[in-house]
């Protein structure tokens, strides 16, 4: 096992770049870019970070030489013959060939296209623009940097024993939630922290300590390296940004209605089984739901992912039910927010009506709240979203307006067409 302690105080010598594989990204990134590559490889998109915890004031905290420095290194990656191997020839979700030979011959010679960086009052303006397929690709090993980065412009002028003190705290408080969590009987949880994660070693010693604390719990993580290097399962879907995209691509307001079931209708052409999971918060769920097309039922299961989360599976429990659907037999994946108490309480009130399965993020990669002085490596939320298609801004309404994006316009025009009315708003952990 890694010292994690020696290797942070090594920093100072550039052993670790922060993201050192193309696969060190989350497995949904890589199946929505074989779905992107199908149906719409010349759509011209723009990512930009957003930095929703405005306090933190990354520009002022994390060196820009430094930032630019591992992000040219990123671009410098390529798959390599092990990577692609592993892609080729691995089973995923039970399937072999998960991965097209053309998806796989495209991949094989990416690289990653340019970036824009650029300062504005106190944060950082990051920007990548280009063919969809290859921006897509941008967005979480971006947010990956930008927050071990941070991680490491907080810890650098600690001494090797202070570091051996906070990673030792660290890694207690990790395993009483290990311990807490494997007192539920039928749990299943993924590792889902990638993208905020304190350090791509620590996020590999929490899936370490979650592999041996939890068994057969613990069902995989969405990181694919290290599902690669530590054998495990690769877990993920399809997210947001597919529903935003074809949402703007969109030339009129019955179009704009049908786009998110589009997306869907793509993904069950190329995909069956524990892949079909539906992702209905975008515009919001209930509407969703209300106006799904019947071949949508036959779908395995729902994640929710914004609002409130009890509020959320019983709004999923409800509709299957109204279709006829036994949702003993469905899944519900949780995948906002959690901690393990809210882990341990809707794995309480669910369990014995549908399948739960729980996509833990942040609070097990990133939790390192009250473990320096002044919290300054408390997690924060930060993304990297799509926010403009071909010219067209792009917009996400989700179950919590905290986290809507888009101009105010479109988010008017959207809420319309999508029956969106009042919203109740939840305070954004990250």
């Amino acid at each position: 096992m890694v010292d994690i302690a020696t290797r942070v105080w090594n920093h100072k010598w550039k052993i670790d770049p922060i993201v050192r594989s193309l696969i060190d990204t989350d497995f949904y990134k890589l199946l929505m870019c074989q779905s992107v590559l199908r149906n719409h490889p010349d759509t011209r998109v723009t990512f930009s970070l957003i930095n929703r915890t405005n306090s933190v004031r990354l520009a002022e905290i994390v060196d820009e030489g430094e930032l630019r420095e591992q992000l040219d290194h990123i671009r410098s990656l390529t798959l390599s013959r092990g990577e692609s191997t592993w892609l080729r020839g691995n089973t995923f979700y039970g399937k072999r060939q998960m991965f097209r030979p053309d998806f796989m011959a495209w991949f094989e010679n990416l690289s990653l296209p340019p970036y824009d960086l650029k300062r504005r009052d106190g944060q950082f303006e990051l920007t990548f623009e280009g063919a969809w397929p290859e921006v897509m690709l941008w967005e979480i090993p971006a947010l990956s940097v930008l927050m071990e980065l941070r991680s490491r412009a907080v810890t650098r002028n600690f001494g090797k024993f202070e570091l051996e003190v906070l990673y030792a705290r660290a890694m207690t408080r990790t395993w009483e939630k290990v311990e807490t969590l494997r007192d539920l009987k039928g749990l299943a949880i993924a590792d889902f922290g990638t993208r905020r994660r304190h350090s791509f070693l620590w996020q590999d010693w929490c899936v370490q300590a979650m592999t041996e604390g939890l068994g057969n719990a613990f069902v995989g993580t969405s990181n694919c390296l290290i599902a690669k290097d530590r054998d495990l399962e690769a877990i993920g879907t399809n997210a947001h940004e597919l529903p935003m995209v074809y949402a703007a691509l969109a030339d009129s307001d019955q179009e704009l209605a049908k786009a998110p079931y589009q997306v869907l209708a793509d993904w069950q052409e190329e995909h069956d089984g524990n892949l079909r999971i539906i992702l209905p918060d975008t515009y919001g769920t209930e509407n969703f739901l209300k106006n799904a097309p019947d071949w949508l039922v036959g779908w395995t299961g729902i994640r929710v992912d914004s609002g409130d989360p009890v509020r959320g599976a019983e709004v999923a429990i409800e509709w299957w039910k109204s279709r006829g659907e036994d949702p003993s037999k469905k899944l519900v994946i949780f995948s906002d927010g959690l901690d393990v108490n809210m882990i341990a309480d809707l794995h309480a009130r669910f369990a014995s009506e549908t399948r739960v399965s729980f996509g833990w993020g942040t609070m097990v990669t990133n939790d390192f709240r009250g473990l320096v002085k002044d919290d300054r490596l408390a997690p924060f939320s930060l993304v990297c979203k799509a926010v403009s298609a071909n010219g067209r801004p792009t917009v996400k309404l989700s179950d919590n307006p905290r986290k809507a994006i888009g101009p105010k316009k479109e988010v008017t025009r959207y809420k319309r067409v999508f029956g969106v009315g009042e919203q109740e708003t939840v305070e954004i952990v990250v």
